[in-house]
């Protein structure tokens, strides 16, 4: 099992930037695939960035090239986020599972989200 906790959620004002990091523990931690989710009020979740275990990263068609998404040795995830907008106000939230699952964007373990608000 894995214990995911975010930190780094902030108000911003339109423009800036925020880093948003999770730290994960537990067995295992590192066999699993990691990624970041938002929600918004009123809005579904969605997938934001994803890190496979080969390294490679997936983004959301929303955030990409604003966003970068990266992992380090000791299973701590981060979000780069630059030139945020009021759109990209939510919670965000880390998951992780096995790759397999993952890949299928199956995801069992969450934090407990971190609050993004940007405003103009």
């Amino acid at each position: 099992q894995v214990q995911l906790a975010e930190s780094g959620g902030d108000s911003v004002q339109s423009g800036g930037s925020l880093r948003l990091s999770c730290a994960a523990s537990g067995n295992r931690a590192e066999s699993y695939c990691m990624a970041w989710f938002r929600q918004a009020p009123g809005k579904e979740r969605e997938r934001v960035a994803a890190v496979d275990d080969d390294g490679s990263s997936v983004y959301a068609d929303s955030v990409r090239g604003r966003f970068t998404v990266s992992r380090d040795r000791n299973n701590n995830l981060y979000l780069q986020m630059d030139s945020l907008q009021p759109e990209d106000t939510a919670i965000y939230y880390c998951a992780a599972d096995f790759c397999g699952l993952a890949r299928r964007g199956d995801y069992h373990y969450w934090g407990q989200g971190t609050q993004v608000t940007v405003s103009t």
